[in-house]
């Protein structure tokens, strides 16, 4: 039987969310920052209020088993009937969308730097990195889970960011792309 070693939930604004988050407030004004709800999660920042709404509640449970792990994202209170693109990342949220850096990959495009993430397909890919790309339903809520054919030992994502396409783009021998950053949810992987 599978067991759940991470189970996240955010809130992206709302006073019952300030009221109720413990420590210090967030140094950056805007774009909103937050605490996530349950431990062991870290910030979660909106990027775009009108995509990520504030108020809506985004929620990961990662799995591990037999070499493989499963990680589902759900959220509530997104914008109705929209497709998100949604990638796990290697590094924290930040005040800006790039601080969450490139997507996590298990083999890592050697090709690839800070300033220019992968893009050769054999490496940005649904098998090499973690896609949970949703669509919500006419209430803005909605749920993807994806299975990859990896764990994580000495490095693990650090984040998931919400991404501006209604999906990731893709086509044979072509990377996939998923366009700006509209929010992100600081994640303890392992």
């Amino acid at each position: 039987m599978p067991r759940p070693f991470v189970r996240l939930a955010l809130l992206l604004g709302g006073a019952a969310l300030a009221a109720s988050c413990a420590g210090p407030p967030a140094a950056a004004a805007s774009p909103l920052v937050t605490q996530g709800v349950l431990a062991p999660s870290g910030p979660a920042v909106t990027y775009d209020p009108a995509a990520a709404p504030e108020g809506a509640r985004l929620a990961l449970e990662v799995t591990a088993h037999r070499g493989a792990t499963t990680a589902t994202f759900r959220v509530e209170g997104m914008v109705p009937d929209r497709g998100y693109a949604v990638h796990a990342h290697v590094r924290p949220c930040g005040a800006t969308g790039a601080d969450a850096g490139p997507h996590y990959q298990d083999r890592i495009d050697p090709a690839a730097t800070p300033e220019k993430p992968s893009s050769d397909p054999a490496y940005a890919n649904p098998r090499n990195e973690i896609w949970l790309d949703l669509r919500t339903d006419a209430i803005g809520a909605g749920t993807a889970t994806t299975t990859v054919p990896f764990g994580f030992t000495d490095r693990a994502p650090a984040s998931v960011v919400v991404h501006e396409k209604e999906m990731t783009a893709t086509a044979h021998g072509q990377a996939g792309t998923a366009g700006g950053r509209l929010a992100c949810l600081t994640s303890v992987w392992r």
